[in-house]
């Protein structure tokens, strides 16, 4: 974290609603990103990013360092977005087709470099991937996508999971494996 963002973090925990105007901005699309591949569509994603914020300006007291921010409000972002899984477990959880998609969202999926026909497969395959991925338990999809696809540490998703290294890299190895398994049952 630089020195400018520690300074913004200092001056949030003694109120400034600037720079906690200027956080949101910065982490935004961060949370977002996570909470979107955790939940699977938009709308959830939103309501995740949302509360994520409302949470730790309501708990900004409890910030002991700058350096701590942001992993307290990645916590903050996942655990809620399990528990908004956990209430929908019973109900269908809509994901956003390719039609609805953003374009940056579909350039990420697609190599531009590719002809049509890799661009339509691997767009197959990531579009499996995700269903994989969504298919897994919450803290195994919270730790699957906070390693491999946001690129967090293992040291820094067992202190957001609030759990020992052992159990991150054992939700990572049983996700991977499931993720694997489905891919081989669901293959086109």
């Amino acid at each position: 974290m630089n020195t400018d963002t520690e300074d913004l973090v200092l001056k949030f925990v003694e109120g400034d609603h600037a720079a906690f105007a200027e956080l949101v901005r910065r982490f935004e699309k961060k949370v977002y990103g996570v909470a979107y591949r955790m939940m699977g569509n938009h709308l959830d994603a939103d309501d995740v990013t949302q509360e994520a914020f409302i949470r730790i300006y309501k708990n900004r007291k409890s910030i002991k360092s700058a350096s701590f921010f942001s992993c307290l409000l990645m916590k903050i972002a996942t655990n809620y977005a399990i528990d908004l899984i956990r209430k929908k477990k019973n109900r269908f959880v809509a994901i956003d087709d390719e039609s609805t998609a953003s374009q940056a969202l579909k350039a990420q999926l697609i190599d531009k470099s590719l002809g049509p026909d890799e661009s339509i497969e691997n767009t197959e395959l990531m579009g499996h991937i995700r269903e994989a991925v969504e298919s897994l338990p919450p803290r195994q999809r919270m730790a699957i996508i906070l390693h491999d696809i946001e690129g967090y540490s293992k040291v820094e998703i067992a202190d957001i999971m609030e759990c020992p290294q052992a159990t991150v890299r054992s939700n990572l190895h049983i996700a991977r494996i499931k993720v694997k398994k489905w891919l081989i049952k669901n293959k086109p």
